[in-house]
């Protein structure tokens, strides 16, 4: 019974994981580039939700609300603003430019938060559980697992279904030729930025709400995502899903066995995956 725990633990962490690797997926799907600034931008939602939350007494439902379409509007910026010119100089400058944000942005909120960790409150929400049969599920997990769904239905639907989505695809697979067919590349990117940057929001006040957080816990939530794309498979949004399982699947058996090694053990699946699977469980050649 200790194994289906576990297990049943697993696929709820990579529902968080796969929720996190969303947004990387969606934007390399479309303008091949990987942003570092990714778990960075996360750990940002958390503490504009804790702004909205501690000074103006504000409920969580609500700060997510308001926090979600705010860093939608902050991706389209900084993609037209930052991103966009970045492309245009080639791949290093966009790694670079992405780095920046990274570092600015952990050393921004250090300076105005301190290094301490938080967490949200989400009331008996963060503490509730569903008993099925021996193992205590919590509620918190199933949201988080629900949500990875959710999103990435959503986003294949809108990819497949309207006329932005197949210009998404297009520019993604061809950027001339889409072009040629009335799509504007910049607003594209634009678009799949902002949709980058809704998902890393909702993902990061999943994260703030099932455990504490502070300025540097981007950097292993970037990794987690990163190894969750590469595992299921570049530009598949439900090779994503997988990846981000499999993931989680593999650290909480470990944990299991030897709690130390948990972590080790992801990183080793995602090497052995670049070594004998390299396009993924899932390949996609374009975000689908």
């Amino acid at each position: 019974m200790h194994f289906f725990d576990a297990l049943t633990q697993g696929l709820l962490l990579g529902g968080v994981y796969a929720l996190f690797a969303i947004g990387l997926s969606v934007m390399f799907g479309v303008m091949r580039i990987v942003n570092l600034g990714h778990g960075d931008f996360a750990v940002l939602a958390a503490f504009v939700a804790l702004l909205f939350i501690t000074g103006s007494a504000m409920p969580l439902w609500l700060a997510v609300l308001i926090t979600v379409p705010v860093f939608s509007l902050l991706g389209y910026f900084l993609q037209r603003t930052l991103i966009q010119p970045s492309i245009s100089s080639g791949p290093l400058a966009t790694i670079l430019v992405t780095f920046g944000l990274s570092i600015l942005l952990q050393n921004g909120l250090q300076e105005i938060f301190s290094a301490d960790t938080r967490t949200l409150d989400a009331g008996a929400l963060a503490t509730a559980s569903l008993q099925i049969g021996p193992i205590a599920v919590p509620v918190i997990g199933i949201v988080g697992l629900v949500l990875a769904i959710l999103v990435i239905a959503l986003m294949q639907q809108f990819l497949q279904r309207t006329r932005t989505g197949r210009m998404m695809r297009a520019a993604s697979d061809d950027q001339e030729t889409a072009r040629i067919t009335g799509a504007d590349a910049r607003h594209i990117y634009g678009l799949a930025t902002a949709i980058a940057f809704a998902s890393v929001a909702l993902a990061g006040l999943l994260f703030a709400v099932r455990s504490s957080f502070s300025p540097g816990s981007g950097t292993l939530q970037l990794i987690f995502a990163f190894e969750a794309v590469v595992i299921g498979g570049l530009g598949s949004l439900w090779g994503t899903l997988l990846g981000g399982l499999t993931l989680g699947i593999v650290q909480t058996l470990v944990a299991a066995v030897d709690p130390s090694s948990a972590i080790l053990a992801g990183h080793v699946l995602f090497l052995i995956v670049l070594a004998f699977r390299p396009q993924g469980l899932i390949p996609s050649r374009s975000i689908a």
